[in-house]
This record gives C-alpha cells, structure tokens and sequence, in this order.
C-alpha cells in the first residue's frame, strides 16, 4: 500500500522474552545490529523494516530480532540496519494494522528514494506479518475504505529496491476473518511474490488451518525458522548485488 506522506521512523530495536498467547479463542500474539537513527548515517547495504506481533513492546519484537541477528551472521561485513514499523500491534486489528501498513509503506519509499543502493528486506511476525504482506499488495480491495495515510499501493518501481520479504506466522484466512469479518485477503503482490518467504510451523493455529499447539506461535525465534529466513535472504541480496 501506498503511504500519503513519507517519513522513515527508526528506533533502536527490542528484544523482550514475550510469552506467546492468543487473542480471543487463539489471537495474534507474540511471543542490535546496527541501527539508524538520522539522516547524517550513511546509507546501510540493509535495511530490515519490521513488524512485531502483537502485545510485543516497541522494536523488532523477539521473532524479527532473532532473525536480524542469524541475516547479519551470514553477511559479515555488511552493515545491518533495523527499521521497526511504528504502529500498535494491539487487539484493535482493523485500526492498528493500518496504521502499521502506513508507516512501513512510508518507511520502504522513503528508504529506495534515500539510499537507492540499499537492499530493503521487508518483514513481520504474526499481525506484523499482515501488515507486511499488505504493504506489498497490487490492488486494494473493491469497496474496501482506505486506513488514514493509505491512498493506494505502493508505486511499481519501489519494488525492486526489495530484496526479500519474510513473513512469519501470518494469519490465514480463516484466522484474519474469524478477527476481523471484512477483513481483505493477505494477497501478495505480483512483484514480490518470488521474492517473499512465507513461514508457518505446522502446529500454529493462527496460520495453520490445522495447527493446534498455541506454543508453536511463539517459537520461531527457536525453531529454526529464524535461520530459514535468513538464508533466504542472504542469497536474495547476493543476488541482488
């Protein structure tokens, strides 16, 4: 989606052990590298814009921190910016997810007009992983009221400045709708879809239609899927380069 204004917000990320829950019968919840902090920074060679999940304080949360740490494992010298989607990452989805999809839309065009060199990694765990996925959506849904800041999706030429996407734990459909009942799909957009890893542990209920073990929410900072991501990644901005 496409912000009305751009401005980049980046704060020094957060990684708080928050316990994984669930919001109403099974909600969205969850569970260093350098930072930048002004436009006097030089540009980074990544820059990662992250979505906590839900109830985490703000920053990357501990999902986006974990995989931040496994990227800049694997890119050595690289230096390693973190972006964390200013938005609330509460119970109120319909508004606070809208507010998250502004920001980081204004966040990624802001981040290709300044640093035109930087690979931008996009990425989200859990509600932060719909606004995410919604950032890079072709089309906005057909009657579908835009959130305050939003006009439109994200312009075309945007997209190459996106070296990856990485989502993890995204609601499914069944999920988002038993949330939010208008809700619109998690669509991907045309051109990111190649380049967006989409990660669900098996057993969670929030993006498994068949997942029953609310823990598997909160694990992906442990298991092994933070290392997924960042492999992943790596190999896009090697790509990329």
């Amino acid at each position: 989606m496409y912000p009305s204004t751009h401005r980049r917000h980046a704060v020094k990320t957060v990684a708080a052990p928050t316990a994984a829950m669930l919001i109403a019968a099974a909600m969205l919840v969850a569970p260093g590298t350098r930072v930048a902090s002004a436009a006097a920074e030089p540009c980074p060679d990544v820059d990662v814009i992250f979505a906590r999940g839900t109830f985490e304080p703000p920053g990357a949360g501990v999902t986006g921190q974990a995989f931040v740490d496994a990227l800049q494992a694997r890119l050595g010298p690289k230096t390693v910016d973190v972006s964390p989607v200013d938005y609330p990452a509460s119970l109120d989805f319909a508004n606070g997810a809208g507010a998250g999809v502004a920001d980081a839309g204004r966040q990624v065009t802001a981040a290709a007009a300044r640093c035109p060199k930087t690979e931008i990694v996009l990425g989200g765990y859990s509600q932060g992983a719909a606004v995410s996925g919604y950032v890079t959506s072709d089309t906005v849904p057909a009657n579908f009221p835009l959130p305050e800041g939003i006009t439109g999706p994200m312009p075309p030429e945007v997209a190459r400045h996106v070296a990856a996407v990485v989502l993890f734990g995204k609601p499914s459909a069944g999920f988002l709708n038993f949330l939010v009942h208008d809700a619109p799909p998690i669509d991907i957009g045309h051109l990111y879809a190649a380049k967006t890893i989409d990660l669900c542990a098996a057993e969670d209920p929030v993006c498994s239609p068949t997942g029953n073990d609310r823990g598997a929410h909160g694990s992906y900072a442990s298991n092994g899927m933070a290392d997924q991501a960042a492999d992943f990644t790596a190999r896009a901005i090697e790509r990329s380069a």
